[in-house]
């Protein structure tokens, strides 16, 4: 393999992560049925893990006892830490007994609790810096895409206020710090739903503040679950390449392919090992698919055609599943109920993302051994 050194990346503290990259959602500190030695064998460069969640489940002083995130999970690799904003939200959105939103942050009540938790910008940096995560992202208010044009603005009133606070006390706390690498990055979050005019004012103030990259905010598709090719593509031009730009919540493989090419360099979503842990694995033909159209093929394990086939999942597929395990096998496993099935199929999916992420960065930049 040759030398990696000059590919596009975001260093840190505990590596660099080449683009593009797919990070597994870690939300609570893990990804479900595997552990870091599987996610190594896969490929994966760094994971995304949750503030909001972590905070209640198992508590930032837990975290904190335990060594941080990494020695916590056992992961010696890249973490960026979500804020919480978009769980937050969904709640709220869900049913308004959960919290409310306001100028501050939010106030959030947790289930079978009658404690008020206050999520503001502040805490939000406070705790991922506390986990020691690389890449804080600050608190926004997200909206969906369908959601009135008042309301999107306030969104974006919100999200640059938010990430003004946010950088302050980033600052504050870092400048106390004495980091012997890269220290950590702080990234805001770009909103402004389906207004072209409202992501230009999120992208230019944000931009004026100062951040190390930036993300894609809010819902990514639209009502039929389609992603908002137009959106995105604008988004990305009004960002200079200099800086990364994380798709949040983007990972269905069509998506991060088609994302990378409009400029998109950072992504994660939990389908894929939600997918697998339900039974639905993902296949391509690395040699030959040009990613226009429909390459991406699925398995539906429970299917009967899969009894007594003898073949992978995927013929040129160098995880550690299709190289040992067939169809059939897994297929046996799942109806079975064992729990070896949701570690397996977990670890092929996610190698099929980071396999294809290794594709794509060989066909822009070469040099990599793929």
């Amino acid at each position: 393999m040759s030398d990696i050194s000059s590919c596009p990346g975001l260093e840190t503290a505990h590596g660099k992560l080449l683009y593009p990259v797919y990070l597994p959602d870690a939300t609570y500190g893990m990804v479900r049925a595997v552990d870091a030695h599987d996610l190594e064998n896969a490929g994966v460069e760094g994971l995304v893990m949750n503030t909001f969640h972590l905070m209640q489940k198992p508590g930032s002083l837990v975290v904190q006892s335990l060594g941080g995130m990494h020695r916590m999970s056992g992961w010696e690799h890249p973490i960026i830490t979500d804020s919480g904003g978009f769980q937050a939200f969904s709640l709220i959105r869900e049913n308004e007994s959960f919290g409310k939103m306001n100028e501050d942050g939010f106030i959030f009540y947790p289930e079978g609790s009658k404690r008020k938790v206050q999520f503001t910008p502040e805490k939000t940096v406070q705790l991922q810096l506390s986990f020691g995560t690389d890449v804080v992202i600050c608190l926004d208010q997200c909206t969906h895409v369908d959601d009135s044009a008042e309301e999107q603005e306030k969104s974006v009133i919100r999200t640059i206020s938010w990430a003004k606070r946010c950088r302050k006390e980033f600052d504050r706390i870092v400048k106390q710090k004495k980091y012997a690498g890269p220290g950590p990055k702080l990234f805001a979050v770009i909103q402004g739903g389906g207004s072209f005019e409202l992501r230009k004012r999120c992208a230019e103030e944000l931009l004026e503040i100062g951040f190390d990259g930036f993300g894609f905010g809010g819902w990514p598709l639209d009502s039929d679950g389609n992603l908002l090719y137009d959106i995105l593509q604008y988004t990305r031009e009004l960002i200079p390449r200099e800086f990364p730009i994380h798709a949040l919540g983007i990972g269905h493989p069509e998506n991060v392919a088609r994302c990378f090419d409009l400029g998109y360099e950072i992504f994660d979503c939990a389908m894929p090992t939600r997918d697998a842990r339900h039974g639905r694995l993902y296949s391509f033909d690395p040699g030959t698919a040009d990613f226009s159209g429909k390459w991406l093929k699925y398995i539906y394990i429970n299917d009967e055609k899969h009894i007594r086939s003898d073949r992978p999942v995927m013929s040129d597929c160098d995880c550690p599943v299709c190289q040992r395990y067939s169809i059939g096998y897994l297929r046996h496993l799942f109806k079975m109920g064992d729990s070896l099935f949701p570690r397996l199929a977990t670890i092929h999916n996610v190698r099929v993302l980071t396999r294809l992420c290794e594709i794509l960065r060989e066909r822009k930049y070469g040099g990599l051994n793929v």
